[in-house]
């Protein structure tokens, strides 16, 4: 008889095993993430600000409630709700707007000191190996809100990538939400 699951006495990480299932073993263990389907299932914003829209939604709660790091006057950063990595940012306009060219000079201007200043802060707090910054425009290019521009900043270290995103489309976050805002936050620049 195969036992149906395996713990990680390190982690008490609870694994089934393949064997449990009907039919032949994959060879594949399985690592459940029920709580992506609040993003999977979750309304899509409009093109209509408040409608929907998580970074309209994101500056009328309190900092901790809406994931804010920093406001500033015309944008803000925010943690990502769904990040490639610990510590994945966004930087965004308080102003409902689809694209970058959209932005008055004013706010092209905070947006790309908030990106400088998001970098400074995660390289103070984790000491990432490097960076991915970038926005994607519109639904085609890869925007899951294409409604509202984002600028992300994700942190990366050697070896942070695996099997898990690729071939189980999951990623594993070893740091809560909450605890990588209050270290970036802690170690935001004051320039």
């Amino acid at each position: 008889m195969v036992d149906e699951f395996n713990t990680d006495s390190q982690d008490d990480i609870l694994i089934e095993q393949a064997g449990a299932f009907a039919g032949e073993a994959d060879g594949f263990g399985r690592l459940w993430t029920p709580h992506r389907m609040a993003y999977i299932e979750g309304e899509r914003p409009t093109k209509d600000a408040g409608h929907g829209c998580p970074f309209c939604a994101s500056p009328r709660k309190t900092d901790a409630d809406g994931l804010i790091v920093h406001r500033g006057e015309h944008c803000f950063v925010v943690m990502n709700l769904f990040p490639y990595n610990p510590g994945h940012l966004l930087v965004c306009p308080h102003r409902h707007v689809a694209s970058y060219i959209d932005l008055t000079d004013d706010e092209t201007e905070e947006f790309m000191k908030l990106t400088k200043a998001g970098v400074r802060a995660l390289k103070a707090a984790s000491n990432p190996g490097g960076f991915n910054l970038g926005m994607n425009q519109g639904d085609v290019a890869g925007a899951g809100v294409a409604a509202h521009l984002h600028q992300h900043i994700v942190p990366r270290w050697g070896g942070d990538m695996n099997f898990m995103p690729i071939i189980g489309r999951t990623k594993a976050l070893p740091v809560l939400l909450e605890d990588s805002r209050q270290r970036i936050v802690a170690n935001w620049p004051n320039d």
